[in-house]
């Protein structure tokens, strides 16, 4: 075997609960070995587990829409996956450590780290531990809504030229949101942040010493666009002193893709067991790297990575304007075309939410005692049904709307139930709802210009083949299928071969280590024409909420956040007045 055909690279997918590792043949793309490590702390949503408060037994509580993360979770991953995903690979095919010749690492977006100059994160800073604001925002943090309300409208009444790039609206998700937000609720912890870091680039930063900004992020996520950000006198517009939140805190050296970021570290390869001073390749998006891991990178193939959340990422020969996409950035997948990106902020975790808070312990039991998973019971009871028995149409906002409406403040819905809906009923319809949402976005592509011929997808929610063949029939499209469990993690390691030197660019790497299954599922005449009936009632029901005909879902969430942020009465706390005791419902005749 020839030196080339010995050569390995290691990519590394950090995702919403987890970071995976696995160990990748340059010549073929042949996966020899993975590793997982589940983040202890999780998504933070509710209150900080972790810090002094945290420790002492009374924990700082979170406000709605808040979604934290420990960066030190990050690191372990480091430290646990890849090590895991070396020895399964020894084992299993006797590789050589000696033989690995890059690492690539993807992460979630927008997530971002709040750091010092020399990149260490605030959180880990004493007196910072019982901060919110100092811990890693989330992609899903939606908190910083205001925020973006604000970006957007003056913006549009500045006429901004950026703006149209990101379908005309910027996202709460994205990092001038976020960072405005920070400012305007905890001074100290903007004053004390010298970087404001994409995790993305971050994690690169503790594998190699060298912070450098991914050119991905910074034009989906950083509106970076043609070599610049948004304006000091548009920035100190929205805030006097946010003005120089570009210069200050986010302009920084930009790394193309598959470029290599720097070196490993002695630090690193002692964390990872891998060689010191192999190549580090430039950070990149979740979404963005597993293009090329399904082979995915022509024109007119929509790659959709499904999992708690969808990013639809797909190139295109021309520049054009997509209501409500993330984003459109020249070279933004691979060089030469211009990647556009869309997205659901909710996919699998509307799923998960409804397994785990609508699901009566009977199904539970069922599906344990059939040996299967509740979603797989579930999916299996659903399946027979005939397109549209259920009676149902329901909204996929339940972690607000991504695209094409950009608004976070939206929220669920589900129409029809009556007293004969089963929990089979809801979960198919929730599966609809997530097609129609694709079929939403894929139709303002092709309305704007930008063709849609395939649609490809990733993620673990290709496991369900019910859920694969509504999205064939709503959307009409042909659909295929990734031959990678590890999607994100081989196009990590794909952008790790370019940056080693193996091949010459992303594409080229693209052909030979990528793979997909072509139209594996194809869409049903029949099925599609019961489909276009009932998406018909979804965007009925979509423009009713999502565009401003009713702002219930807005009002909701207002009412809400006073809710929880009113002291308790005390009929809510359970005082007894009087000394007269407190009797519940039940007991003074009441029957729930």
């Amino acid at each position: 075997m020839t030196d080339s055909q010995r050569a390995l690279v290691v990519g590394v997918d950090y995702g919403t609960l987890s970071g995976r590792a696995v160990v990748v043949r340059v010549h073929d793309g042949a996966e020899l070995g993975t590793g997982v490590h589940e983040y202890p702390h999780a998504v933070m949503d509710r209150q900080l587990t972790t810090g002094p408060a945290w420790e002492a037994g009374t924990p700082v509580s979170l406000a709605p829409d808040w979604a934290l993360q420990v960066p030190q979770d990050y690191v372990d991953v480091l430290k646990v996956a890849v090590p895991a995903a070396i020895a399964q690979a020894q084992a299993d095919h006797g590789i050589d450590v000696a033989d690995i010749i890059g690492i690539g690492t993807d992460f979630t977006a927008c997530t971002m780290v709040p750091t010092t100059s020399d990149g260490t994160p605030l959180c880990e800073l004493d007196g910072l531990g019982d901060r919110p604001h100092a811990y890693v925002k989330l992609w899903r943090h939606h908190a910083a809504q205001g925020q973006a309300d604000r970006i957007n409208e003056l913006a549009h009444s500045r006429g901004e030229s950026w703006i149209s790039r990101y379908g005309g609206l910027i996202s709460s998700e994205w990092e001038f949101a976020k960072g405005l937000e920070i400012l305007e609720e905890d001074r100290e912890v903007y004053d004390r942040m010298d970087h404001w870091v994409e995790a993305a680039d971050w994690i690169v930063w503790q594998l190699s010493g060298d912070y450098v900004r991914n050119a991905c992020t910074a034009g989906y996520k950083g509106i970076y666009q043609d070599g610049q950000y948004p304006s000091e006198e548009f920035l100190s517009a929205l805030n006097p002193d946010f003005g120089s939140f570009v210069s200050d805190k986010v302009e920084h050296t930009i790394g193309q893709l598959g470029a290599a970021a720097g070196r490993l570290s002695a630090e690193a390869a002692d964390w990872t067991g891998l060689p010191e001073g192999i190549a580090v390749a430039v950070g990149n998006v979740d979404a963005h790297v597993t293009a090329p891991a399904a082979n995915a990178v022509e024109p007119g193939q929509m790659t959709a990575i499904m999992g708690t959340s969808t990013c639809h990422v797909m190139n295109g020969e021309e520049l054009h304007s997509v209501p409500g996409m993330c984003g459109v950035v020249e070279g933004g997948i691979v060089d030469g075309l211009w990647g556009y990106e869309a997205g659901q902020s909710g996919v699998g975790d509307i799923f998960g939410w409804f397994v785990k808070s609508a699901v009566p312990p009977a199904y539970v039991d069922a599906a344990a005692a059939a040996g299967r998973s509740v979603h797989e019971h579930l999916t299996e009871l659903a399946r027979p049904q005939q397109i549209g028995e259920h009676g149902l149409i329901a909204l996929d906002w339940h972690s607000g709307n991504r695209s094409v409406l950009v608004d976070h403040e939206l929220s669920g819905v589900v129409v029809g139930q009556t007293l004969a809906t089963t929990p089979e009923d809801t979960y198919r319809a929730l599966l609809e709802a997530t097609a129609f949402g694709t079929r939403t976005i894929v139709e303002a592509f092709q309305g704007s210009g930008v063709p849609v011929t395939e649609l490809v997808v990733a993620g673990g929610l290709l496991k369900n083949t019910l859920l694969m063949q509504i999205y064939a029939d709503v959307t009409r499209l042909p659909l295929s299928t990734i031959a990678s469990d590890q999607g994100p993690a081989l196009g990590s390691a794909i952008h790790a071969a370019v940056a080693a030197g193996a091949y010459p660019d992303v594409r080229a790497a693209a052909q030979v280590m990528g793979k997909r299954t072509v139209a594996a599922y194809l869409p049903i005449e029949e099925n599609a024409v019961r489909y276009d009936a009932l998406f018909a009632e979804y965007t009925a029901l979509h423009d009713y909420f999502g565009r401003g005909v009713n702002e219930v879902m807005h009002r909701l969430k207002d009412i809400r956040r006073a809710a929880k942020s009113a002291p308790a009465s005390a009929a809510q706390t359970g005082s007894v007045h009087d000394g007269a005791e407190q009797t519940s419902s039940k007991s003074s005749g009441a029957d729930a």
